[in-house]
């Protein structure tokens, strides 16, 4: 049975559906008043087919890269905005460590340097220019540790589990049992480490 309510992600991916449908909305309406501007100018002989057609291409190239500016000028609104409604006072004295691992959600900052997950779209820092993460759902950050043996990973937190292995052998003497010793012991070897590498 499907639930009868929506979750904040989904309402917020709804918000940024029903958005963009309104520019593209916009953006055709743009491109169809200039088409039929152009067209009834060509029509009337006020404007030659050739001018007519150069000022398509020409206004169609302006509202693409209009389209297209448009991420990053809010990107840029929201991060001077940001940086507004925070003051002053940030600038200096909420000096960071950004090496730790920092993230900045809307003038906050946010360490991650022991990992977490990011759960809606967050602008970060970046050497010459910002970063975007959790823009198509939830990400996790996951702080890497070099093992014993140099190579670069995630580090797991816990014990391994333990693993018994119990072995009841039945012999009639003991001297038959020190002579299949040493193929009991490889067969056992063979079966943990099997066992190890399916866990």
């Amino acid at each position: 049975m499907a639930d009868s309510y929506l979750q904040a992600d989904d309402v917020t991916a709804l918000a940024d559906a029903r958005d963009a449908v309104k520019d593209l909305d916009s953006l055709s309406r743009q491109f169809g008043r200039s088409i039929s501007d152009s067209f009834a100018k060509a029509a009337s002989g006020s404007r030659q087919l050739e001018d007519v057609l150069r000022n398509v291409g020409s206004r169609l190239t302006e509202i693409g890269l209009k389209a297209a500016l448009k991420p990053l000028g809010e990107a840029l609104t929201s991060g001077l905005e940001s940086l507004v409604t925070t003051g002053g006072s940030s600038l200096l004295g909420g000096l960071s460590l950004n090496a730790m691992g920092n993230v900045f959600d809307g003038g906050r900052v946010r360490p991650f340097a022991t990992g977490g997950v990011v759960a809606t779209p967050t602008y970060f820092p970046m050497q010459g220019g910002v970063g975007l993460m959790g823009e198509s759902g939830p990400e996790a950050i996951l702080p890497l540790a070099r093992g014993a043996d140099g190579r670069l990973g995630v580090a797991a937190s816990g014990s391994s589990p333990t693993t018994n292995v119990v072995v009841n052998i039945a012999t009639s003497d003991a001297e038959s049992f020190r002579r299949s010793e040493t193929q009991v012991s490889a067969a056992l070897a063979r079966a943990v480490a099997r066992g190890q590498r399916a866990l």
